[in-house]
């Protein structure tokens, strides 16, 4: 059992903070029952981002759990958010290769499973060069080198359109409509993955994301920071999907089992539309401060309706009041978080 925390929060965390990313990574039973399936290795490409570590953790134990010992590696430059320790702490074997390399790429062992997690978002509408190169160019390298493998390529909600808030969100059957270079690119690189699936038949899944959070990262962090400083919280975005970061995992890797040819999209989120002024309010009740509501929400926003992985995999089990007062507790105690706010409120699309 894990230990409770001797914290001054008294909201209270699920786990020591030192053990953050091994609570996140916890498969749950349908995950290792998944695992009995697969034959290895598995590659986690991109491995070095915020989901990545946790990704790759969860393939690793759910295998294990399940009495396979498959190899997971887990390739990054290791430059960003995740150094190369904390993987092979893990168990986890590690390759340092820079994917927009076609040479690289091509040196990478054959794999039947591939995850791929590589793409850049911020800082990317004054780089359209960097956003061609790793989202559009990397995909199309990625695709071609394993064309023989299983994919689930990340994408993002973001390729949808806006749409009503008085809607369940985008379904998998919306057309997409991406605004701003950001969400055109997240596009190119699923038709990057769905013209190989379509030439050699690899099967793939794309998963369309909206939004994963964690106790250093997220829209509920975002949210809860800027109440925690007196900062104001601007809901001209006004509703958002959450999921919890360890549930987005489990149904990603879930997904296995959807991916076809030609490339299937598969919507992951949890499952209410949310109201960010709500989210504000119900921090400044956890922190005991009345929050500053700036703007007016919009009639639409970027949602997405994720019904069909719910029906196919469970509903996510981790709570919108769990989520709320994990984050507060993790801000209350003073733990740090990655710095990187998700920029949620944008409404042009650029990143």
């Amino acid at each position: 059992m894990t230990p409770s925390l001797p914290s001054a929060s008294p909201l209270g965390l699920p786990c020591l903070p030192a053990q953050a990313d091994e609570f996140l990574s916890r498969p749950p039973a349908d995950v290792v029952d998944a695992a009995g399936r697969w034959d290895g290795p598995i590659l986690v490409l991109g491995a070095g981002g915020k989901m990545g570590l946790h990704l790759s953790r969860m393939l690793h134990c759910a295998a294990l759990a399940a009495g396979r010992r498959l190899r997971v590696v887990a390739v990054s430059r290791f430059q960003a958010l995740r150094d190369r320790e904390s993987f092979t702490e893990a168990g986890i074997e590690t390759i340092a290769a820079d994917l927009s390399v076609p040479e690289q790429v091509e040196a990478l062992p054959d794999a039947p499973i591939v995850f791929f997690l590589a793409g850049v978002k911020f800082g990317t509408s004054s780089s359209p060069a960097l956003l061609e190169q790793m989202n559009v160019t990397v995909p199309r390298l990625v695709a071609a080198r394993f064309h023989a493998s299983r994919i689930v390529a990340f994408s993002t909600g973001c390729v949808y359109p806006f749409v009503s808030v008085e809607s369940a969100g985008a379904t998998e059957q919306t057309p997409p409509a991406p605004l701003g270079a950001y969400a055109e690119s997240c596009l190119r690189r699923e038709e990057a993955f769905n013209a190989s699936s379509l030439i050699h038949g690899t099967p793939v899944a794309l998963i369309r994301l909206n939004y994963a959070v964690e106790f250093r990262y997220g829209v509920l962090v975002d949210i809860a920071t800027k109440v925690l400083r007196r900062e104001p919280v601007d809901v001209s975005m006004g509703h958002v999907n959450l999921i919890w970061q360890t549930d987005a995992v489990a149904h990603a890797i879930r997904a296995l089992e959807l991916a076809s040819s030609p490339a299937k999209p598969v919507n992951i989120t949890g499952p209410e539309v949310l109201r960010v002024r709500d989210l504000a309010e119900r921090f400044g009740r956890l922190f005991g401060i009345a929050p500053m509501i700036v703007g007016s929400e919009a009639p639409t926003a970027w949602l997405n309706d994720a019904a069909r992985s719910h029906r196919l995999f469970g509903a996510p089990p981790t709570s919108l009041d769990t989520m709320c007062r994990w984050v507060a507790s993790w801000l209350l105690t003073g733990e740090s978080t990655w710095g990187k706010p998700t920029g949620f409120e944008k409404r042009d699309g650029n990143f």
